[in-house]
């Protein structure tokens, strides 16, 4: 499997209003360059370009969410690394052949997909494989 690159960090906030107020000045942003919400996720995000590296505050929609329950466990922090690859389902596949498993399947996002290693898997960070094209970028 080859990873293209690091695609995005993801901290989990209790409050995204907040964490953007303490992070924006620092990133020298006076809003996040994509703003979204992702329902089947139970997410609501605020994501900034660092170079080629999405770096996204996330809050979670709902006290059942994964951010939500993350905070409950470890509180507010770095939640997820996402490696970027050129095909989701393939880099799956090898991976699997080498040990790894995943919580549930490829998950849609815009025009790509993605999907999760489990922390205990990776010194307990979750790791997400994601086969987003960056069009932000071309030139």
């Amino acid at each position: 499997m080859r990873v293209n690159k690091i695609d995005h960090i993801c901290i989990a906030v209790r409050d995204l209003d907040q964490a953007r107020r303490i992070w924006e000045p620092l990133l020298g942003k006076d809003g996040p360059d994509d703003a979204y919400v992702d329902e089947p996720e139970k997410i609501r995000v605020a994501r900034y370009w660092i170079g080629e590296v999405g770096f996204e505050l996330m809050e979670s929609t709902t006290p059942d969410g994964e951010v939500a329950k993350f905070i409950d466990k470890r509180g507010e922090g770095v939640m997820l690394v996402s490696f970027n690859v050129d095909d989701t389902r393939a880099a799956m596949a090898e991976a699997k052949t080498k040990g790894y498993s995943f919580i549930g399947g490829a998950r849609p996002f815009r025009d790509c997909e993605f999907a999760f290693i489990p922390p205990r898997q990776m010194n307990g960070v979750l790791l997400e494989l994601i086969d987003y094209k960056w069009k932000e970028f071309e030139r």
